[in-house]
């Protein structure tokens, strides 16, 4: 679902879709400006029941992935759209685990990225990951 808003002269329309978790706080799933989509990073919630996943911090990565293509796809794009990432992580010794997980959604043309540690995330994630695409 998307609703359109006009703020100062600049169109956008927010993404919302059942596919992906709804929002835990006073923001959108993602924004439509134009042909640029800006995703709001996402953690290993289950969609279907609204509670975080338990497992292995590679278990939260896929989900997490899965959260962030259930919004892409709400507005005709998929992972090769995305050109940059960001990647959070409460334990940057498991950079290379995630790792293993991203290059499996991204491995032909990767985005551009950053992957930086964190004290905390919210709900206890191990990672969250946001994304800025374009069409």
């Amino acid at each position: 679902m998307a609703r359109k808003v006009h703020v100062d002269s600049v169109t956008h329309t927010v993404v919302k879709t059942s596919l992906a978790p709804a929002a835990i706080g006073p923001y959108s799933q993602g924004i439509l400006v134009g042909h640029t989509l800006y995703c709001s990073g996402q953690i290993a919630i289950d969609p279907k029941t609204g509670s975080m996943i338990t497992g292995t911090i590679v278990d939260e990565t896929e989900r997490v992935l899965e959260n962030l293509g259930a919004v892409l796809r709400a507005v005709g794009m998929t992972y090769e759209n995305v050109v940059r990432c960001t990647v959070y992580m409460t334990d940057i010794n498991a950079y290379a685990q995630v790792n293993e997980v991203y290059a499996e959604y991204f491995n032909e043309a990767p985005p551009a990225r950053e992957a930086v540690q964190v004290a905390a995330l919210p709900r206890g994630a191990q990672v969250e990951i946001s994304c800025v695409a374009v069409r």
